[in-house]
């Protein structure tokens, strides 16, 4: 998965809209074209321009052959049991990371899902666990992604795919990004070799003029600050991207992809991890305090409302550790609702991104169920909100955000009352009826409130 991915999406269902990449990324599901792609001397790999799309003469500066790991065949033989600890997938429900993109505030919210889903390539078929990939840049959907990973035998992890929805005002824009082993001559592509070291090469994605990624491992045994303390057996790559651009990103046990970017300018990093950085016991009394000011302050932004938040934020912080990443943009948020007072448009975005790092900060100490539960009435209310103000794009996109949260917590907690809403609510937002949609959601978040408990994890 490549966490600082392009940007825009949305309209049509995330359901819908896995159909439409589904049928996109098409192209005969021929041989996974592995021969044509696994670094022979000589091998051009043309750079891609990534404002126009355009595949150039020039080559890109790829490694030679005897660097790579990945050319080898990988077996699958238990493939759903994922253990590198590097990359975690079957281990950690969900990682929050946050930062900035573009100058402005950038959250993610990697999870695993419950269903697997089979993947067919020359003949094989590999069953794989399933991430869901949802960014959101100023606290409103950005991109989505559903990202599918397998372990080889030999400890290894391999990427066999995604499907990819970028997000404009609320609906999907495109589905730039998407591809699947065996489809376009797409093979398997590593994402973390078993035990790396430091001169590795291994692409994990390998569809020139597609889709392309090369990294090269440049320092292994690392240690990094982690949420709540030093973390050690870090990695750190260098990635060469298909315009030729590089970057460098941090891998780390217990988290997986860690960071990339710089404090300075665009970043992503973990800010919190479940069950890495989980902890037994009681929610906190002050956090309590804090999550119901938030509740309030969201739903009637004010003054008042601002200066309630400002203190149960103050009380709780000198009571609790909190990670530093998590600290900055709860910081950098509530400033901006204070700033905004009670002029109700301004308060609007900065009131929703405080709700989410509240909700992020409970991950700590409460299951990812209940804590997802309470995202979805968040988004309800935020529907509420967006719809009254006659703001389509919004409205669109809260549906994705409530659709998003269910496919998280709807398989562990069959609702029809909720699957029915969900359903007419994309309907209704899909042809801009702000006002239906408000009158639905009150619906929904009655069928919401009724949801039995979660289970405990």
């Amino acid at each position: 998965m490549n966490i600082q991915r392009r940007a825009l999406l949305t309209g049509a269902s995330v359901t819908a809209a896995v159909l439409l990449a589904g049928g996109c990324a098409g192209g005969a599901a021929g041989g996974s074209g592995a021969n044509a792609t696994k670094g022979k001397q000589g091998e051009c790999v043309h750079v891609v321009d990534g404002n126009t799309g355009r595949t150039g003469d020039a080559c890109l500066p790829v490694a030679p052959a005897e660097n790579r790991v990945d050319l080898d065949e990988p077996r699958f033989t238990h493939p759903t049991r994922i253990t590198n600890p590097l990359h975690p997938t079957s281990k950690v429900t969900q990682v929050i990371m946050g930062g900035q993109v573009d100058g402005k505030p950038f959250r993610t919210e990697v999870s695993l899902l419950p269903d697997t889903k089979r993947i067919e390539y020359d003949g094989r078929s590999v069953e794989t666990r399933v991430i869901q990939y949802v960014a959101f840049s100023d606290g409103r959907v950005h991109e989505v992604a559903l990202d599918w990973y397998a372990q080889a035998d030999d400890g290894s992890v391999w990427y066999l795919g995604e499907d990819v929805f970028n997000y404009a005002d609320g609906v999907v824009a495109d589905t730039d990004g998407t591809w699947q082993a065996g489809r376009d001559g797409a093979p398997p592509a590593m994402i973390m070799p078993a035990d790396p070291e430091k001169g590795d090469v291994y692409r994990p994605e390998n569809l020139p003029e597609k889709v392309f990624e090369e990294v090269t491992v440049k320092a292994v045994d690392g240690t990094v600050d982690g949420p709540y303390g030093r973390v050690e057996g870090a990695v750190t790559v260098r990635e060469l991207h298909m315009d030729g651009s590089t970057e460098e990103k941090v891998f780390a046990p217990g988290y997986g992809e860690f960071s990339t970017g710089t404090p300075g300018g665009d970043l992503e990093a973990v800010s919190l991890a479940v069950p890495t950085d989980a902890k037994p016991g009681p929610l906190p009394v002050r956090l309590t305090a804090l999550a119901d000011a938030v509740d309030a302050a969201h739903e009637t932004p004010s003054a008042a409302t601002a200066r309630t938040v400002r203190a149960a934020w103050d009380a709780y912080r000198a009571s609790d550790a909190v990670p530093d990443l998590l600290e900055r943009q709860t910081e950098r948020d509530l400033t901006a609702l204070e700033r905004a007072g009670s002029e109700g448009a301004k308060a609007v975005g900065p009131a929703l991104r405080v709700a989410q790092d509240v909700t992020d900060l409970r991950l700590r100490y409460e299951p990812l169920d209940t804590v997802d539960r309470d995202r979805l009435a968040l988004w309800a209310e935020q529907l509420g909100i967006d719809a009254r103000a006659g703001d389509e794009g919004a409205t669109a996109g809260d549906v994705t955000g409530l659709e998003l949260v269910w496919e998280r917590v709807g398989t562990g907690t069959p609702s029809s009352a909720v699957d029915d809403g969900l359903r007419e609510l994309r309907a209704v937002a899909d042809r801009g009826d702000t006002a239906e949609a408000g009158r639905l959601v009150r619906g929904l978040m009655e069928s919401i409130d009724s949801l039995p408990m979660t289970r405990q994890e």
